[in-house]
Parts: C-alpha cells; structure tokens; sequence
C-alpha cells in the first residue's frame, strides 16, 4: 500500500488527526511517509494547513505537500470559483501522489469534507483520484447516532466506482460514549461491510506532539501500522 486515500463522511469529524495519527504510527513502524493536502480551503494565506498539522503532530520526517489553497471554508470547487483560483484535477493529485510514493514508503492523500464533495467545474471527486490512482480509501467517521447511514452510503459509493474501502477509523471516540456510539462498534462494520480499524481518542490533536506520537499507534490497527484491537476495544465498551 503506497498510497491511501483519507475520506470522511463529512467534515469536522477529525479527518486530519487520524491522517495524522496513522502518519505517526508508519513513522514509528520505520516507514518514510508524505501527507499530501490536494485542497486546503478556509485557511488564509500564512496560516499552517492540514499538511502542516500532520507534520506537527506526526513529526518532522514527515513530507507535506498542498496542491491548492482557497480562503473560504467552502467546498473546493465553489472555494475556487468564488476566490478566482484555478482548481485542482484528479490528474494532477495523481502526479503529485505518484511522485511523492517514488521516495517515499507511504503517501497519505486526505480529501476535503467528504467523499462525493467537488473538487472541479467537471464535478469531479476524490475517489476520480482514488480511481487512477488504483489506490485504497480509508473512511474517518464519527461515533454518534446517524454515522451508520453515513458511512455505510460512503463505503456503498466506493464500490459503486470500483474503489476498495479499506475500513472505518473513528476520528474522536468521545470519552463518556452514549448507547448509540457503543453500539455503532458492533454497527459500523456489519452495516459498512469493512473493519473497524482504530479510534482515536477525542480531543487528541491537543496533545503535545511527543505524547501524540507515542500513543497513536495504540489508537489504530495491524493494518494501519498500529497496535489496536477491535475485538477487545469492542468487548470494553460493550452496552
């Protein structure tokens, strides 16, 4: 696996910190890693992006690279028409992921909101990128009530384009979790048809870095590098 995709099932449920946390779990691994931002939107021009936020949490071996920025916290397509910015092709964010995974072991691509959102005027998408890139999507979903319809329409629509969801990440397992987000555990994967594979503790991009790094490989599993269990994460919150 060179490259893996980052998708959400909407946006603010913590996408950059798992990208982040499975950035630090492939560096601690031994791997050589790139986080690769096609479309940064609603940050100004000075301001450290999500790439940069990988990079400060995973560590500084870690390779950033942001195709595209736009002021406004729109989707990239609107984000870019409304600024006057070129946008960014599913062609040029496979160049850019293909050059990266030359040098490096691991290219992680992290998408912009949720899977299906616009990146162009042709209505063009992550998984167009994912698709010529033949490369795996990782799903970051929340915990509560509603994420079954949610992720299960994303994992459905990754099929239906001939994509591989590769599993399910939780982005911010709360710290006292209601019925509805214990019983999603046992939920996600039967209703998504893919692995549960990590959850990363609420409020985890306020760690310090050092303390980041050290925990996030306990945060996700064998397949992402890290050492979590979903069978035992499951048995602990049973409702």
């Amino acid at each position: 696996m060179a490259v893996l995709m980052v998708s959400g099932t909407g946006t603010e449920i913590g996408k950059t910190v798992v990208t982040s946390a499975v950035a630090a779990a492939a560096v601690a691994a031994g791997r050589s890693v790139a986080v690769l931002k096609p479309a940064q939107t609603g940050v100004g021009p000075t301001e450290p992006g999500d790439a940069a936020e990988a990079v400060r949490l995973a560590g500084p071996s870690v390779t950033a690279l942001e195709l595209a920025r736009y002021p406004e916290p729109l989707a990239p397509d609107t984000a870019a028409r409304r600024s006057g910015l070129p946008t960014v092709s599913p062609a040029a964010v496979a160049e850019a992921a293909d050059r990266l995974a030359a040098t490096h072991d691991l290219v992680l691509v992290e998408g912009a909101g949720g899977l299906l959102v616009r990146f162009d005027e042709e209505g063009h998408t992550l998984a167009d990128a994912a698709r010529l890139l033949d490369a795996p999507v990782l799903v970051v979903a929340p915990a509560a009530l509603g994420t079954l319809n949610s992720t299960t329409l994303t994992t459905e629509a990754l099929r239906a384009r001939g994509l591989e969801p590769l599993g399910v990440v939780i982005g911010s397992w709360p710290a006292e979790p209601d019925l509805a987000c214990r019983c999603n555990l046992a939920d996600l994967p039967s209703s998504a048809g893919v692995p549960l594979l990590g959850a990363v503790p609420e409020s985890s991009g306020g760690l310090a870095p050092a303390a980041f790094r050290t925990a996030a490989p306990g945060w996700l599993a064998p397949p992402l590098s890290g050492t979590w269990s979903a069978s035992a994460f499951q048995t602990a919150w049973r409702p």
